[in-house]
């Protein structure tokens, strides 16, 4: 990964692992540009909020993967923070989300992520890397065969 290791008070090191995080009930709200770009930016103020550094970050219609360097966080940590400051935000600033169904809503009377998360090492960056940019929504810009 890096020959230059984080430094931490009393630790040194870095552990990169690969996050998914699934929307509840498997609404595909990320297919809404505006949700998908407000969900990225709140990801990215959480990463500096919690000082937590992304590699890559990429969303398919209802759930989102990112590359992540764990720091001092455990698994349990990681994902309670992340998907607890998104999902206070996002609420904040679309409340058209939590509407009733019959309103436009998705989230009537519940939060925004699916209680199970997946937070795993990675053994193989570039694999991961590769397997982000495949994703509906990746940084990269790649069309999708079904664009077609």
């Amino acid at each position: 990964m890096r020959f230059n290791p984080t430094r931490y008070s009393s630790a040194v090191g870095e552990i990169w692992v690969m996050a998914t995080f699934k929307v509840k009930y498997c609404r595909k709200i990320f297919d809404i540009d505006s949700v998908r770009e407000l969900t990225n930016m709140l990801f990215q103020e959480a990463f500096k909020y919690y000082n937590i550094r992304c590699d890559k970050l990429s969303f398919d219609s209802d759930h989102v993967h990112m590359i992540l360097d764990m720091g001092l966080y455990s698994k349990i940590e990681l994902a309670k923070k992340l998907k607890g400051f998104v999902a206070k935000m996002l609420f904040r600033l679309m409340p058209w989300l939590k509407n009733d169904r019959w309103d436009g809503g998705y989230f009537w009377g519940s939060g925004l992520w699916n209680p199970a998360y997946d937070i795993r090492n990675i053994h193989d960056l570039a694999f991961y890397r590769r397997y982000l940019d495949k994703q509906k929504y990746s940084s990269t810009g790649q069309t999708m065969l079904k664009a077609y």
